[in-house]
């Protein structure tokens, strides 16, 4: 055989050799990472309290998520802050890849862009599993009041209360932005432990409104806490099909419109799925596929459904692109009147 001939027959065998070890990769990192987390606990984040929509929706998935990744899996609440005393907690953890939390990205973007105080995150850093979903949100009124409309809501007199928990919380920006664009007199009341117990005085006739995401919004209006009033975007709400969106139940200048564009942009950064920076790479692959996995269990989509908690996945790496959007794109002067619509809330007036 020639010595050419030789050569090529070595590159065939290198280059099969190399294709098998490649293609055997995956299979081994699976097997490395489920011996890593066999017997091991990992904690599932809320930076709410029990029974919130996001303390729900991490008890629906953590099962199904448990028998994936072989190991147990546990719900942690540690509220506080609307949720960023969570991802700072989670932004250092150790770099073992036994903690992660389905947050909410559109609040910690809007902490981070405002550089509110006790933000110490960055979201651009975080490692991503996924996003869980990115519902739309809707406008609950006191189901007591007589206020069944937009119109009527424009026209009701005196101060509007709304109920909400943390100052960069979903219920707390929503709420500013809406009085804001709609130069409603309003309070923001954010001193609630999460959305139940803003739902719990909104049924007391203690506040008189709510900005909740759709899921949550449709198991309130179901257990007569609330009135939806319109969807907060320009798409209708799956749950309440019925109801307008804020742009359709009353004219809108285009700087009113700006606002909820802008929070409807924010707003699709959605509930993410995330681990500390620090998480090896080897642990953050094995986690990234079983979440993949956990997301398109069939049975879990069911349930979901079921409760109302609708699961839209999008893979890490569109996660991660939405997260830089939203943090890199918008403007000084942008950021400026975000800020002082965050400024305003806290019992503050907001006009």
């Amino acid at each position: 055989m020639g010595t050419a001939l030789k050569w090529a027959c070595r590159m065939v065998l290198c280059g099969a050799s190399l294709a098998a070890a490649l293609a055997s990769r995956p299979a081994a990192a699976q097997d490395e990472g489920r011996a890593y987390y066999a017997g091991k606990t990992v904690r599932m984040i809320v930076g709410s309290a029990p029974g919130g929509g996001y303390d729900v929706f991490s008890r629906m998935i953590a099962p199904y998520f448990s028998k994936v990744i072989g190991t147990t899996v546990v719900v942690e609440n540690r509220p506080g802050a609307g949720g960023l005393s969570s991802l700072n907690f989670l932004y250092t953890a150790p770099p073992d890849g036994l903690m992660l939390s389905l947050a909410n990205g559109s609040g910690a973007a809007f902490a981070q862009i405002t550089s509110q105080s006790g933000v110490r995150y960055d979201l651009t850093k975080f490692h991503y599993l996924a996003t869980v979903g990115a519902p739309p949100s809707v406008w609950l009124v006191d189901p007591n009041a007589p206020t069944k409309t937009i119109a009527q809501a424009l026209t009701r007199p005196g101060k509007w209360r709304w109920a909400a928990s943390g100052v960069s919380s979903g219920l707390s920006v929503g709420a500013a932005f809406t009085c804001v664009a709609l130069r409603m007199d309003c309070q923001v009341v954010a001193g609630y432990a999460g959305s139940n117990q803003a739902a719990l005085a909104l049924t007391r006739g203690e506040m008189d409104a709510m900005f909740q995401a759709e899921s949550s919004a449709g198991n309130y209006v179901k257990a007569g806490e609330g009135v939806a009033l319109a969807t907060m975007s320009r798409t209708r709400s799956r749950l309440f099909p019925d109801h307008p969106t804020i742009f359709e139940a009353t004219s809108l200048t285009p700087d009113q419109a700006w606002y909820f564009d802008f929070y409807d942009t924010i707003s699709n950064l959605g509930r993410v799925m995330l681990v500390p920076p620090s998480t090896p790479p080897a642990r953050l692959a094995y986690l990234q596929a079983a979440m993949k996995e956990t997301l398109h269990n069939p049975q879990l989509i069911a349930d979901g459904e079921r409760a109302e908690r609708f699961v839209d996945y999008l893979d890490p790496e569109g996660t991660l692109a939405n997260a830089r959007k939203v943090i890199s794109e918008p403007t000084p002067e942008q950021k400026r009147r975000v800020l002082e619509i965050i400024a305003g809330i806290s019992g503050e007036e907001v006009k």
